[in-house]
């Protein structure tokens, strides 16, 4: 009797298929009975300011929970491990793999701080990158813009909502400066000429923005933060064909750019 060869084929092929799947099967069930080795730990920073290491970064999450090394796979939560990382203050994302060998892979990127702020009551934090608050740090201060004056928000009423999110928010926007002080700061930090310039950011009693430099006896009027980019332009020409044709930097209290195609100095 003559056996058809398609048959044959799907049989084989079956009889393939459920092989694979018994050794991958076996594979994944000894795999999770190895016990973890290692535990390495990545931290991408591109600053060099160092809120957290390798080694600050075992010791949190030994800390928090068991254990990881010597730990069996199969016993090993992933997502709780990555779950306590990012709730650390300094840790902008956290991801956690497991490879063939039972090593824990652990890569973090650091928060990037923007402005350090410093409110009405004393109290300071920081407004990073993703225009989110983030807490001082026991073991190092990060050398960025600083931003004083008639700021009301206190750090724990705004931890958990971001920059942008407040801005949205139509109580918060009435009250709040940290919108304003955020797209300031990342305007000035984005350019090199302003970001070696500015020092510090101060609000005054009528929500509007002063500047103080690292050069020059002067203060810079710069009213609110509308046409950012437009007024940053008028002062950079000023200082270049204005300036250097005068007295120089020393001139000059107060320079003032809060008003439309216009510099309105004001004379020692």
């Amino acid at each position: 009797m003559k056996i058809n060869k398609k048959i044959v084929s799907i049989v084989l092929w079956i009889i393939g298929l459920s092989t694979l799947m018994v050794s991958l099967a076996f594979v994944s069930s000894k795999q999770k009975k190895v016990e973890v080795k290692n535990l390495s730990v990545y931290v991408e920073n591109n600053t060099d300011d160092t809120f957290v290491d390798e080694e600050d970064l075992k010791t949190y999450l030994k800390d928090r929970q068991d254990s990881i090394v010597n730990t069996e796979i199969k016993n090993l939560d992933i997502a709780k491990i990555e779950k306590a990382l990012n709730a650390h203050p300094a840790i902008e994302n956290a991801e956690v793999s497991v490879d063939v060998n039972g090593d824990v892979n652990v890569e973090v990127k650091q928060r990037t701080p923007l402005v350090r702020v410093f409110n009405l009551d004393g109290e300071s934090y920081y407004i990073d990158t993703q225009s989110k608050l983030m807490p001082l740090s026991d073991s190092h201060t990060a050398r960025v813009l600083v931003a004083t004056g008639f700021i009301l928000e206190p750090y724990a009423q705004r931890v958990l909502v971001s920059v942008n999110e407040i801005a949205k928010n139509e109580l918060f926007s009435k009250v709040s400066m940290l919108d304003d002080i955020y797209k300031l700061s990342s305007f000035i930090v984005k350019d090199t000429v302003l970001n070696m310039l500015v020092q510090q950011i101060n609000v005054t009693k009528d929500k509007e923005f002063e500047l103080f430099l690292a050069v020059g006896n002067h203060k810079i009027i710069f009213g609110e933060a509308v046409d950012i980019e437009e007024k940053f332009k008028k002062l950079k020409t000023f200082y270049t064909d204005g300036l250097n044709k005068t007295d120089g930097w020393n001139k000059y209290s107060i320079i003032n750019i809060k008003y439309k195609n216009q510099v309105v100095c004001t004379k020692k």
